[in-house]
Protein backbone atom coordinates (compact mmCIF):
# COMPACT_ATOMS: atom_id res chain seq x y z
CA UNK A 1 0.00 0.00 0.00
CA UNK A 2 1.22 3.15 -0.58
CA UNK A 3 1.90 6.32 2.40
CA UNK A 4 -1.05 8.66 1.69
CA UNK A 5 -0.17 11.95 3.25
CA UNK A 6 -3.00 14.99 3.33
CA UNK A 7 -1.47 18.59 3.39
CA UNK A 8 -3.43 21.50 4.65
CA UNK A 9 -2.52 24.80 3.49
CA UNK A 10 -1.06 23.06 0.26
CA UNK A 11 -1.56 26.59 -2.38
CA UNK A 12 1.83 28.08 -1.68
CA UNK A 13 5.11 28.54 0.02
CA UNK A 14 6.36 25.99 2.63
CA UNK A 15 2.74 23.32 2.17
CA UNK A 16 3.39 23.39 -1.39
CA UNK A 17 6.81 22.58 -2.11
CA UNK A 18 6.41 19.74 0.84
CA UNK A 19 3.52 18.46 -1.11
CA UNK A 20 5.51 18.19 -4.09
CA UNK A 21 8.35 16.48 -2.39
CA UNK A 22 6.13 14.50 -0.59
CA UNK A 23 4.25 12.99 -4.08
CA UNK A 24 8.15 12.69 -5.59
CA UNK A 25 9.04 10.26 -3.10
CA UNK A 26 6.03 7.87 -4.27
CA UNK A 27 3.18 8.80 -1.37
CA UNK A 28 -0.47 9.62 -2.49
CA UNK A 29 -1.32 13.27 -1.87
CA UNK A 30 -4.46 15.28 -0.87
CA UNK A 31 -3.69 18.67 -0.65
CA UNK A 32 -6.12 21.10 0.68
CA UNK A 33 -6.25 25.01 0.85
CA UNK A 34 -8.69 28.07 -0.02
CA UNK A 35 -7.39 28.55 -3.63
CA UNK A 36 -8.79 26.02 -6.01
CA UNK A 37 -7.06 27.06 -9.01
CA UNK A 38 -3.78 26.26 -7.21
CA UNK A 39 -4.73 23.03 -6.10
CA UNK A 40 -6.17 21.67 -9.21
CA UNK A 41 -3.02 22.76 -10.74
CA UNK A 42 -1.22 20.63 -8.39
CA UNK A 43 -3.69 18.10 -9.35
CA UNK A 44 -3.21 18.15 -12.94
CA UNK A 45 0.94 18.13 -12.87
CA UNK A 46 0.93 14.79 -10.51
CA UNK A 47 -1.82 12.81 -12.14
CA UNK A 48 -3.83 10.27 -10.41
CA UNK A 49 -1.75 10.06 -7.21
CA UNK A 50 -3.19 13.49 -5.85
CA UNK A 51 -6.26 15.04 -5.07
CA UNK A 52 -7.77 18.15 -4.02
CA UNK A 53 -10.49 19.75 -2.20
CA UNK A 54 -11.18 23.08 -0.93
CA UNK A 55 -10.80 24.02 2.37
CA UNK A 56 -11.19 27.24 4.72
CA UNK A 57 -10.27 26.42 8.07
CA UNK A 58 -11.93 29.66 9.48
CA UNK A 59 -15.28 27.63 8.08
CA UNK A 60 -17.38 25.66 10.64
CA UNK A 61 -17.51 22.53 8.47
CA UNK A 62 -13.58 22.66 7.73
CA UNK A 63 -13.17 19.07 9.67
CA UNK A 64 -15.68 17.60 7.79
CA UNK A 65 -14.34 18.78 4.04
CA UNK A 66 -11.19 17.27 5.48
CA UNK A 67 -12.81 13.64 6.38
CA UNK A 68 -13.96 13.87 2.57
CA UNK A 69 -10.56 14.32 1.51
CA UNK A 70 -9.01 11.79 3.14
CA UNK A 71 -11.90 9.16 1.77
CA UNK A 72 -11.44 10.17 -1.57
CA UNK A 73 -7.66 9.54 -1.17
CA UNK A 74 -8.08 6.17 0.36
CA UNK A 75 -7.10 7.12 4.07
CA UNK A 76 -4.42 8.88 5.37
CA UNK A 77 -1.13 7.97 7.19
CA UNK A 78 0.29 11.58 7.84
CA UNK A 79 -1.64 15.02 7.92
CA UNK A 80 0.83 17.98 7.81
CA UNK A 81 -0.95 21.19 8.72
CA UNK A 82 0.44 23.96 6.84
CA UNK A 83 -1.99 26.53 7.51
CA UNK A 84 -1.56 30.06 8.96
CA UNK A 85 -1.61 33.74 8.68
CA UNK A 86 0.49 36.43 10.38
CA UNK A 87 2.07 40.27 10.37
CA UNK A 88 3.64 43.07 12.26
CA UNK A 89 1.22 44.61 14.14
CA UNK A 90 2.61 47.48 16.26
CA UNK A 91 -0.38 49.03 16.46
CA UNK A 92 -2.63 45.91 17.66
CA UNK A 93 -5.40 46.94 15.10
CA UNK A 94 -8.05 44.17 16.53
CA UNK A 95 -9.17 42.90 12.80
CA UNK A 96 -5.54 41.97 12.18
CA UNK A 97 -5.50 40.25 15.82
CA UNK A 98 -8.11 38.73 15.85
CA UNK A 99 -8.01 37.54 12.03
CA UNK A 100 -4.73 35.47 13.22
CA UNK A 101 -6.52 34.28 16.25
CA UNK A 102 -9.44 32.32 14.26
CA UNK A 103 -6.97 30.95 11.72
CA UNK A 104 -4.10 30.08 13.77
CA UNK A 105 -5.72 28.96 16.82
CA UNK A 106 -9.10 27.98 16.04
CA UNK A 107 -8.59 27.14 12.62
CA UNK A 108 -5.79 24.72 13.59
CA UNK A 109 -7.64 23.36 16.67
CA UNK A 110 -10.62 22.40 14.06
CA UNK A 111 -8.21 20.66 11.69
CA UNK A 112 -6.00 18.80 14.03
CA UNK A 113 -8.86 17.61 16.29
CA UNK A 114 -10.47 16.19 13.00
CA UNK A 115 -6.90 14.80 12.36
CA UNK A 116 -6.75 12.93 16.14
CA UNK A 117 -10.16 11.71 16.15
CA UNK A 118 -9.81 10.29 12.79
CA UNK A 119 -6.72 8.28 13.97
CA UNK A 120 -7.64 7.64 17.16
CA UNK A 121 -10.63 5.55 15.15
CA UNK A 122 -8.12 3.96 12.61
CA UNK A 123 -6.09 3.07 15.09
CA UNK A 124 -2.84 4.95 14.37
CA UNK A 125 -1.49 7.70 12.26
CA UNK A 126 0.90 10.50 12.36
CA UNK A 127 -0.32 14.48 12.99
CA UNK A 128 2.40 17.31 12.24
CA UNK A 129 1.78 20.94 11.84
CA UNK A 130 4.26 23.62 10.94
CA UNK A 131 4.51 26.06 13.84
CA UNK A 132 7.44 28.58 14.57
CA UNK A 133 10.06 29.76 16.43
CA UNK A 134 7.85 32.72 17.53
CA UNK A 135 6.37 30.34 19.77
CA UNK A 136 9.74 30.45 21.74
CA UNK A 137 9.14 34.17 22.88
CA UNK A 138 6.77 36.68 22.50
CA UNK A 139 7.56 39.39 19.70
CA UNK A 140 5.90 42.39 20.76
CA UNK A 141 5.50 43.76 16.84
CA UNK A 142 3.86 40.34 16.45
CA UNK A 143 1.67 39.35 19.30
CA UNK A 144 -1.33 37.33 18.25
CA UNK A 145 1.03 35.71 16.14
CA UNK A 146 3.70 34.93 18.62
CA UNK A 147 0.81 33.56 20.97
CA UNK A 148 -1.00 31.47 18.59
CA UNK A 149 2.12 29.75 17.75
CA UNK A 150 2.89 29.38 21.62
CA UNK A 151 -0.86 27.88 21.46
CA UNK A 152 0.14 25.21 19.03
CA UNK A 153 3.23 24.30 20.17
CA UNK A 154 1.38 23.86 23.59
CA UNK A 155 -1.35 21.65 22.21
CA UNK A 156 0.55 19.41 20.25
CA UNK A 157 1.90 18.31 23.55
CA UNK A 158 -1.20 18.14 25.27
CA UNK A 159 -2.45 15.68 22.54
CA UNK A 160 0.60 13.89 22.50
CA UNK A 161 -0.41 13.59 26.19
CA UNK A 162 -3.66 12.86 25.65
CA UNK A 163 -2.70 10.05 22.76
CA UNK A 164 -0.46 7.89 25.57
CA UNK A 165 -3.02 8.52 28.01
CA UNK A 166 -5.44 7.14 26.06
CA UNK A 167 -3.58 3.68 24.15
CA UNK A 168 -3.43 5.66 21.00
CA UNK A 169 -0.82 5.25 18.48
CA UNK A 170 -0.58 8.74 17.02
CA UNK A 171 2.19 10.63 16.70
CA UNK A 172 3.26 14.04 16.73
CA UNK A 173 5.77 16.46 14.84
CA UNK A 174 6.42 20.22 16.18
CA UNK A 175 8.37 21.82 12.76
CA UNK A 176 9.45 25.13 14.08
CA UNK A 177 10.88 27.01 11.11
CA UNK A 178 12.87 29.97 11.15
CA UNK A 179 12.34 32.93 8.61
CA UNK A 180 11.55 31.34 5.06
CA UNK A 181 11.28 33.03 2.00
CA UNK A 182 7.26 33.22 1.48
CA UNK A 183 4.54 35.34 1.09
CA UNK A 184 3.67 36.18 4.76
CA UNK A 185 7.65 37.56 5.18
CA UNK A 186 7.54 39.51 1.54
CA UNK A 187 8.18 42.80 3.17
CA UNK A 188 10.75 43.56 5.95
CA UNK A 189 14.13 42.66 6.99
CA UNK A 190 14.31 39.01 8.05
CA UNK A 191 17.62 38.17 8.57
CA UNK A 192 18.98 34.62 7.82
CA UNK A 193 15.45 34.04 5.41
CA UNK A 194 15.32 29.95 3.92
CA UNK A 195 14.17 29.18 0.68
CA UNK A 196 11.16 26.98 0.69
CA UNK A 197 12.67 23.75 -1.07
CA UNK A 198 14.96 23.85 1.58
CA UNK A 199 12.94 23.85 4.53
CA UNK A 200 10.40 21.06 2.54
CA UNK A 201 13.50 18.77 2.81
CA UNK A 202 14.31 19.26 6.24
CA UNK A 203 10.82 19.08 7.01
CA UNK A 204 10.01 15.56 4.84
CA UNK A 205 13.24 14.33 7.00
CA UNK A 206 12.02 15.36 10.77
CA UNK A 207 8.36 13.35 9.53
CA UNK A 208 10.38 10.16 8.59
CA UNK A 209 12.60 10.12 11.81
CA UNK A 210 9.11 10.88 13.58
CA UNK A 211 10.99 13.62 15.30
CA UNK A 212 8.46 15.28 18.06
CA UNK A 213 9.71 18.38 17.69
CA UNK A 214 12.02 19.82 15.19
CA UNK A 215 13.74 23.58 14.45
CA UNK A 216 14.42 24.09 11.00
CA UNK A 217 17.23 24.88 10.68
CA UNK A 218 20.71 24.53 12.99
CA UNK A 219 21.29 28.36 12.38
CA UNK A 220 17.95 28.63 14.24
CA UNK A 221 18.25 25.75 16.48
CA UNK A 222 21.18 28.09 18.14
CA UNK A 223 19.20 31.10 18.11
CA UNK A 224 16.56 29.31 19.84
CA UNK A 225 18.67 27.84 22.60
CA UNK A 226 20.14 31.98 22.71
CA UNK A 227 16.52 33.24 23.37
CA UNK A 228 15.25 30.35 25.82
CA UNK A 229 18.61 32.02 27.85
CA UNK A 230 17.71 35.34 27.94
CA UNK A 231 15.88 36.25 30.83
CA UNK A 232 11.98 37.48 30.53
CA UNK A 233 12.78 41.05 32.35
CA UNK A 234 15.75 41.55 29.68
CA UNK A 235 13.84 40.27 26.87
CA UNK A 236 10.67 42.06 27.48
CA UNK A 237 13.01 45.69 27.22
CA UNK A 238 14.23 44.60 23.97
CA UNK A 239 13.79 46.90 21.07
CA UNK A 240 12.89 44.13 17.93
CA UNK A 241 12.29 45.78 14.48
CA UNK A 242 12.60 43.92 10.86
CA UNK A 243 11.16 47.07 8.86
Amino acid sequence: MPYKAIVIGATSGIGLETARLLWKEGAVVGVAGRRTDRLRAFCDECGARAKYRTIDITDNNAGHELSMLINEIGGADLILFCSGIGSQNPDLVAETELKTVETNAVGFTRIIDEAFNYFKQKGSGHIAAITSIAGTKGLGIAASYSATKRYQNTYMQCLAQLSHMQGHNIRFTDIRPGFVDTDLLRNGRFPLKMRTEYVARLIVKAIKRQKRVAIIDWKYKIIVAIWKMIPRVIWEKLSIKTK
